[in-house]
């Protein structure tokens, strides 16, 4: 039987990709510290790259630890990219939106994001560029949208027309980010039959949660797949 992609949530919005052609991916770099990450998952082990959507702590927080023990390519915005060569690490690929990079079979595009990007170093607000979300076309074709921090925006219908995702990864926390309403309006603008929540429960104002999100999603005909922190879905 072919390999299927395959990915484990590390809780909050990290998760470890393996892809049908044995490829890993570790999407938002937050592991040390994440409260919501089992002691069990912290060493992600062998990479390929590293996929960071925006500069926030909870999301690039141990970016420059992992790059420089897994040596895997990092692919973020320019400026996130010149934040971690400034840090000593040197297998950088900056992108920019719209624009698509290859990974061994893997393709990754950038698109929009709305919401915030900076870090926070020596009591100093380091500016990190634009957020934004990916879209992954894997080796066998499936593509998956993977919105990172967002409010919902009307461009969600290009990202569904343009790129037809199978399955989608969408913040449902609320806050900071959409919660389960706009995330359920997203679902239906992207086209997908499956969606991952993700963003919520990590921390107690995050007060989106998946029973609402399947609420009003399911009734529609999407699955929703829930995972637990450390599991993987296939």
């Amino acid at each position: 039987m072919p390999a299927s992609l395959a990915y484990t949530w590390l809780g909050h919005s990290t998760f470890l990709f393996q892809s049908p052609g044995g490829r890993r991916l570790l999407v938002e770099p937050w592991v040390a510290s994440n409260p919501a990450c089992p002691e069990h998952a912290r060493n992600v082990g062998a990479l390929d790259a590293i996929l960071i959507s925006h500069g926030h702590s909870d999301h690039a927080g141990d970016a420059a630890s992992i790059a420089r023990a897994t040596g895997a390519h990092v692919v973020a915005n320019y400026e996130i990219c010149l934040w971690l060569e400034a840090k000593g690490i040197v297998n950088t690929m900056p992108m920019g939106h719209g624009g698509t990079v290859q990974i061994g079979g893997i393709s990754v595009t950038m698109v929009n994001a709305v919401h915030g990007s900076s870090a926070i170093e020596s009591d100093r607000l380091v500016y990190l560029g634009q957020p934004a979300g990916y879209v992954l076309r894997f080796e066998d074709g499936l593509t998956a949208y993977f919105a990172g921090d967002t409010d919902l925006f009307g461009d969600m219908r290009l990202i569904g027309e343009i790129y037809k995702p199978d399955l989608a990864f969408l913040p449902i926390g609320d806050r900071f980010t959409m919660g389960p309403a706009a995330a359920a309006r997203a679902v239906g603008w992207l086209g997908v039959r499956q969606v991952v929540p993700m963003h919520y429960g990590t921390f107690p104002f995050l007060t989106g949660t998946p029973a609402e999100f399947r609420a009003l999603v399911e009734p529609t005909g999407v699955q929703v797949l829930e995972l637990r922190p450390g599991e993987t879905a296939r």
